[in-house]
């Protein structure tokens, strides 16, 4: 049976040093989600694993989920129904664009439904899937971002693939992770996982409204924090955001993007130089991946 229903290969688990960093004495290593798959990638591959194994179970003719014009969501869908296969369709926020990404859907076979905004907005809604489902019957709907329990389930994973490399780093144990939050669905994984022992640091890409903490409260009772870092706004890009990603990058080796990554790691600099965390403390960093969505601003 392929990974996708079962493990995932496995994230480098990689020490990360920036000035910053060092200044404060804090240590901090990176879990590579970008390079466990060039498409499947990123935190996308452990919340569809559920999904995915639940739709082959049964017997699911095809996948049917939502997101915008560049999401890494339905890009890792899409090549997950090519590989797998399963049909895909995707329900699109907004009115017909021309990106990379949509090009990709294309490409790898997912038929393409542009909701509007105001029909987008009502993905929430009870009876949202009924017409869909009519359109699609017996196939499999994915909430947007991979999200619920089964996406939650399938981001535990990602708590025992770091810590089997601990020792790789001279790490016995470490405080905490830190991470870009968009919908809370892997914040969510890793709060089950670690059940309290380590604290699970959020870094919100999105505005409040969107729906995270309402997520959460479903799928976990507390064990983590959250910090705002959408910069006003979800996939706003800013140029001193641009600025630090660049250093970053030069600095490290670590590629990064503007839309949860770059905004994660920058949120974390704010409160490391801020003096949130003791001298000494290891933290690790969770590269979502998402790296396909540079195409849309680069």
């Amino acid at each position: 049976m392929s990974y996708a229903f079962a493990d995932l290969p496995q994230a480098p688990l990689q020490p990360l040093s920036l000035p910053w960093l060092e200044h404060a004495g804090v240590q901090l290593a990176v879990l590579r989600l970008d390079l466990i798959d060039p498409l499947i990638s990123g935190n996308k591959g452990f919340k569809l694993r559920h999904h995915l194994r639940d739709a082959h179970a049964m017997g699911a003719p095809g996948l049917i989920s939502l997101g915008g014009n560049h999401s890494n969501h339905l890009h890792a869908l899409a090549a997950a129904g090519k590989r797998f296969g399963f049909a895909t369709a995707g329900l699109l926020r907004g009115h017909p664009q021309d990106t990379a990404t949509v090009r990709d859907l294309q490409a790898f076979g997912m038929e393409l439904h542009w909701l509007g905004y105001g029909g987008y907005r009502e993905r929430h809604q009870v009876g949202f899937w009924t017409p869909w489902l009519a359109r699609y019957p017996g196939w499999y709907c994915i909430p947007e971002g991979g999200g619920g329990l089964a996406g939650a389930e399938g981001c535990r994973l990602i708590v025992e693939q770091a810590r089997a490399q601990l020792p790789m780093l001279g790490w016995t144990d470490y405080h905490g992770w830190w991470l870009a939050v968009g919908t809370g669905t892997t914040l969510a994984g890793l709060v089950m996982a670690e059940q309290g022992r380590r604290g699970v640091h959020g870094a919100l890409a999105v505005p409040p409204g969107h729906g995270v903490e309402e997520n959460l409260s479903v799928l976990v009772q507390g064990g983590y924090e959250l910090h705002g870092a959408c910069r006003g706004g979800f996939a706003r890009i800013d140029d001193e955001l641009l600025a630090f990603i660049d250093q970053s990058e030069r600095e490290s080796g670590l590629p990064l993007e503007a839309v949860y990554t770059g905004k994660a790691l920058l949120a974390l600099r704010d409160q490391v130089v801020a003096g949130r965390f003791a001298r000494g403390t290891r933290l690790i960093f969770l590269h979502t991946g998402g790296l396909q969505g540079r195409r849309g601003y680069l």
